[in-house]
């Protein structure tokens, strides 16, 4: 006996239960594919596209660099938004360093944003799939333990098919769950490198524009 044959035999509930963990399971694969490409590009795009900048003769000259190599958007944005004027706004209220670390904060969460989506569907697959399949589990073996009290006489061999078959729930609830928590703490690890890069990044530029040594 397969899912399929527990799905069809355990009645609306345990369906709904089957479905559920289909669509978490293609979520979160989606959204694992999807990531390790991004980070697998970010990761060596942050750090080509940094020493480009650093390596430029002005500002002006590391923007056009800098999007060459740049092809997910993570540094540019913190290098174009200390470019941006507000004249005549709160925005523009302050000391020059006050400003850039504004828009430095500001560019560099959105940044962030972009490296850590995906990260909750991971996390709240993998804490609740297990949980999701033992429902249909409890679900499967009640219906299990009906048929057999209504077929009168209960023997080891009647109890233990239907009961084995109803923990496959159990187990596909683990298979979505596991591939989705290793994910989330290999991600993680990455996405903490390259935000550590990013940080330190719009930290030294900070230093700089605000010194006034950089040129246009």
């Amino acid at each position: 006996m397969n899912l399929f044959g527990v799905v069809t035999q355990g009645g609306l509930i345990s369906q709904l239960v089957a479905l559920l963990l289909l669509a978490m399971s293609v979520a979160s694969w989606v959204v694992i594919l999807w990531k390790a490409w991004l980070l697998h590009r970010a990761s060596g795009d942050v750090s080509r596209s940094i020493a480009v900048f650093w390596q430029s003769a002005s500002v002006d000259a590391a923007l056009e660099k800098v999007a060459a190599f740049d092809r997910d958007a993570l540094v540019l944005p913190l290098v174009a938004a200390t470019q941006t004027s507000a004249a005549g706004t709160l925005a523009s209220a302050g000391d020059r360093s006050q400003q850039l670390t504004r828009v430095l904060r500001d560019a560099l969460h959105a940044v962030l944003h972009k490296l850590q989506f995906g990260q909750v569907l991971l996390a709240t697959v993998g804490s609740t799939a297990p949980f999701v399949g033992l429902l249909g589990t409890v679900w499967g073996i009640y219906h299990a333990l009906i048929g057999i009290a209504s077929a009168g006489q209960i023997t080891i061999d009647k109890v233990s098919g239907p009961v084995g078959e109803a923990l496959i729930m159990t187990a596909a609830g683990l298979a979505v769950a596991i591939p989705a928590v290793l994910a989330y703490n290999i991600f993680g690890r990455h996405v903490s490198r390259i935000e550590a890069d990013l940080e330190g990044f719009a930290r030294d530029l900070r230093e700089l524009l605000a010194s006034g040594g950089a040129s246009k």
